[in-house]
């Protein structure tokens, strides 16, 4: 099959640059973890407010020598030296900046992630007023002794691996007059469970899997007295029954089976898909919240039955990256 072409010019121009220059454009694909902030990847230009204050200076020069007034002179010179002390400092505020992790716990589709940026700071300078932003978000951070975080929250759309994307770290500091930055682009992805489906049948518990009732020491419903065990907890000695019988009598209770909730992917063969996979959430959501034992049967794997919060992240898991 033929290559398709780029369709406007402005592709036409970021395929040239891509093939022939490498150094400008290599920012657009993700690097790997640590990535350090160095002066060949930050760049600098003057903010709003600085090409402002250059027009001033400029015309402060222009009317000090049209005058010859030596303090206005004085006055000028001495704020482009402020000028020409913050461009550097700028950039080095951002220098020795490391990105060693991005974290961020699983979401379902359509909420927030809220992405983690871990820090590390190589000389252990507080850097302050610093600026990520992703997109239409933007958060401000400082930085404190030799490691801190930055957290933004970013939309998610599907299920599935999330990349992390590409980021803009910058700062204005010291005095606003310019803006330094770096493209951050790492190597992360963040892990998205499926919406659940908003109003979804009951769980799918039928009458020959409720049937199956295990007899134990803690369960929801009383069964019974029976004879005392060795091993048997003191608590569950009912004393009363126990006087009048001139034995110990225990109480007994009754729970359903482990597997008395079957969550099949066979059973809703005539609904599509995605639409499977949503109502699978819910039942598994459900199922977690009333503290239930089940099974996820899915094509490639079987979980449980089981009860608990790794088994509930185990089966969003499967079910986000089926």
């Amino acid at each position: 099959m033929a290559a398709s072409l780029p369709r406007g010019p402005w592709q036409r121009l970021l395929a040239f640059a891509e093939r022939h220059l490498p150094a400008l454009t290599r920012y657009r694909r993700s690097e790997p973890l640590p990535l350090v902030l160095h002066k060949r990847r930050i760049y600098i230009l003057p903010t709003a407010f600085g090409v402002l204050f250059g027009v001033v200076l400029a015309t402060m020069l222009l009317g000090a020598l049209n005058f010859g007034n030596n303090a206005a002179l004085l006055l000028t010179f001495a704020l482009a030296g402020a000028v020409l002390v913050a461009l550097p400092r700028c950039v080095h505020h951002l220098m020795g900046l490391e990105l060693h992790a991005v974290r961020a716990a699983p979401v379902h589709a359509g909420r927030e992630a809220l992405l983690e940026f871990h820090f590390r700071i190589a000389d252990a300078r507080p850097r302050h007023r610093l600026a990520l932003q992703s997109d239409r978000r933007l958060v401000r951070f400082d930085l404190d002794g030799e490691s801190g975080l930055a957290q933004l929250a970013v939309p998610t759309t599907h299920r599935g691996w999330h990349p992390v994307g590409r980021h803009t770290l910058s700062s204005c500091w010291p005095f606003g007059l310019f803006r330094a930055w770096s493209v951050l682009h790492p190597d992360a992805r963040v892990l998205v469970y499926p919406a659940p489906e908003r109003e979804g049948p009951p769980l799918p518990r039928g009458a020959a899997r409720d049937a199956g009732l295990a007899r134990t020491a803690r369960g929801d419903d009383w069964h019974g007295l029976r004879d005392y065990r060795g091993g048997d907890s003191t608590r569950l000695i009912a004393w009363k029954a126990s006087a009048r019988q001139d034995r110990l009598l225990v109480r007994e209770f009754e729970e359903p089976r482990g597997d008395d909730v079957v969550l099949d992917w066979r059973d809703l063969g005539g609904l599509d898909p995605e639409v499977r996979i949503a109502r699978l959430t819910r039942w598994v959501l459900d199922a977690a919240a009333a503290n239930l034992a089940f099974r996820l049967d899915l094509p490639h794997a079987s979980l449980g039955p089981a009860r608990g919060g790794e088994h509930l992240h185990a089966c969003l898991r499967e079910l986000a990256l089926l």
